[in-house]
């Protein structure tokens, strides 16, 4: 998914947008997620990429796709783009102390 979000709406106010954002967010990766695995890959891991548009986007961990959309709301950034792409992900085994 990659797409710059507007968080100016004639019909709703800025926090449901926001909402609206997060759950389109965590529904594509829930999509993901959920489409069958390669032969050989343990688990679908992400790259992501936040920022003012698309030019200037930085990348972020999974886990920070919300706290990165509320910070843009803090901002008051009128859009932003995010970007997150499924790639194969393999398990690396803990070291043994």
């Amino acid at each position: 998914m990659k797409k710059t979000f507007n968080l100016i709406d004639q019909k709703l106010p800025i926090p449901r947008v926001i909402e609206a954002i997060k759950h389109e967010a965590k529904k594509y990766l829930k999509r993901e997620r959920n489409k069958p695995l390669p032969e050989g890959v343990d688990f679908w891991d992400f790259d992501c990429r936040f920022g003012a548009d698309e030019a200037t986007s930085e990348v972020i961990h999974v886990s920070a796709i919300n706290k990165s959309v509320s910070q843009a709301e803090l901002k008051q950034l009128e859009s932003f783009y995010l970007e997150i792409l499924a790639k194969p992900g393999h398990r690396s085994a803990k070291p043994i102390e």
